[in-house]
């Protein structure tokens, strides 16, 4: 397909975004940018966290991933449930009873700037490095497959990407997103639909038929019993229900669209609805990836997980609509992830780290201050896509869980500490126990992985007998999250006293 008329689609979907960024950032200010004056519909944001939460990782590797994995990520959406169950009848309403514009003003009012400040930072870096690695990925596969042909260098690509996303992202923050995402997640669902039409078409059959073909493969199958492997039924439950809880409800880039709602009834509205329409999505993912599978298997294709989609969708096999609607629901739902992500990091930076809402100085000023934050987390995400480009590793969805299950296990511990107990912390010794209780679990997870570390590190660890020898081949998967959030729960036990009585029973629970 003409990489010409692909570019083309690319740059006209982008001035749709801009137009659509011009009409909502009109007379905005920093309340707007952070919070969308909370004033945001619930359906709408409901409807546009499907594309934040999927992004251009579940687009390519959920389905890629079906070919050893079958439908065992269904799992961790499952878990997913649960979790989200949390969020809306516990977090939500203690955001909601404390007027929070960052949701670690929380872990000041509870516990002190320290903790404020740790719970801020493992936000930055995990949403830093989890976003720039989705977006690597799709960068990636546009590359391939559209800018390599017309002599375009990655650098620049990425460079070009960027910019599109600020401008249209640094003058309306959140209020613009949650329009944007809308439409974006639009894009990527009908994409996502006719894809799934136009391969079962190529396969000449019907969806029935096609579902007995996968399920006669084994690519149906959702639950795995077997206690060691890594995707054992209930751990990959438990895991998806925390990482829910941590990546969306401990989450300031998730919970800063939630909390831009009205009220708190619509709210939790929001995460319900948005819970039930994610399950169904993601069921649609596997689906796409089983029957990917089948035309390959039938076509002699044999290509990386991460590359299967593109490759088959832009193939001449398939019309060149197909190849439009890949690109442009490719990056429907690569933007929403990253958009939101620059928009939340500048929030939580400006907010939680400068206090920029505390400082005195006219909006002009502040605004002027957002801008450059905003600015310089663009000039972080195009570093660290280069980072990902030099390490060359597109299996990028593995990476990410892992990666989640290290930084996010503070700010789990740190809420649950707050919300679950009365007591009091030493506040000088908050940094210690954050940095050392992710150090421990991903200690403990090396020496029950060791061959996936190996693979990433690309050298011999020689762990594999002691691993054998304390964990006899139990994997651990998903549940890191839960591990980590636990050893440093029991890490704050260790440093807390019993809670003088002015703490407030609104910073304990909701």
């Amino acid at each position: 397909m003409s990489p010409v008329l692909l570019f083309t689609f690319v740059i006209g979907y982008f001035l749709l975004l801009l137009g659509v960024a011009w009409l909502t950032s009109r007379n905005s200010n920093n309340e707007s940018f952070f919070i969308g004056n909370r004033s945001s519909n619930w359906m709408l944001v409901a409807f546009g966290m499907i594309g934040t939460s999927l992004s251009g990782v579940t687009f390519v590797s959920v389905p890629g991933g079906v070919g050893t994995g079958n439908f065992y990520y269904f799992q961790v959406v499952l878990g997913y449930l649960l979790g989200y169950a949390v969020i809306a009848f516990v977090l939500i309403p203690l955001y909601y009873k404390m007027n929070l514009t960052s949701i670690y003003t929380y872990l000041e009012k509870r516990f002190g700037i320290n903790a404020h400040k740790a719970g801020a930072f493992f936000f930055i870096l995990s949403r830093t490095v989890g976003a720039t690695a989705r977006l690597y990925l799709v960068i990636s596969v546009l590359q391939i497959f559209i800018f390599k042909d017309l002599g375009i260098p990655f650098i620049l690509t990425t460079l070009v990407i960027l910019a599109l996303i600020l401008l249209y992202t640094f003058e309306g923050g959140v209020k613009t997103i949650i329009y944007t995402d809308t439409l974006q997640t639009t894009g990527m669902l009908v994409g996502l639909v006719v894809c799934i039409i136009a391969v079962i078409k190529a396969l000449g059959t019907d969806f029935g038929g096609a579902w007995e073909m996968m399920s006669d493969k084994g690519y149906t199958n959702i639950f795995n019993w077997d206690v060691k492997a890594g995707s054992f039924a209930l751990k990959h439950i438990i895991g998806g229900m925390f990482i829910a809880i941590a990546m969306t409800g401990l989450d300031q880039e998730m919970m800063q669209k939630n909390i831009s709602v009205k009220t708190l009834k619509d709210s939790q509205k929001n995460i319900m609805t948005f819970s039930m329409v994610l399950m169904l999505v993601n069921f649609l993912f596997l689906v796409l990836g089983g029957v990917l599978y089948l035309y390959a298997s039938a076509n002699n294709i044999n290509v990386p997980p991460d590359e299967l989609f593109p490759t088959i969708a832009l193939s001449n096999a398939f019309s060149g609509a197909i190849g439009i609607i890949f690109v442009i629901a490719l990056i429907s739902a690569l933007f929403p992830s990253v958009d939101g992500a620059i928009t939340s990091l500048t929030s939580c930076f400006c907010i939680d780290i400068l206090g920029l809402q505390k400082t005195s100085g006219t909006e002009k000023a502040k605004k002027r201050t957002r801008l450059k934050v905003h600015f310089t987390f663009a000039l972080v995400f195009f570093l660290m896509v280069l980072v990902f480009e030099w390490m060359n590793d597109k299996s990028i969805i593995d990476f990410i869980l892992k990666f989640a299950g290290v930084t996010y296990g503070p700010l789990l511990g740190l809420f649950a500490f707050g919300i679950l107990t009365k007591r009091k912390l030493k506040e000088d010794l908050i940094w210690t126990v954050c940095i050392v209780a992710p150090l421990i679990a991903l200690g403990i997870d090396m020496l029950s992985n060791p061959a996936w570390y190996e693979a990433k590190l690309h050298m011999q660890l020689g762990l594999d007998r002691l691993s054998a020898a304390i964990f006899n081949g139990y994997k651990i998967g998903n549940e890191l999250i839960l591990i980590n959030g636990i050893i440093t729960f029991a890490g704050l036990w260790l440093i807390s006293n019993t809670a003088s009585r002015d703490v407030k029973p609104e910073l304990r629970s909701a």
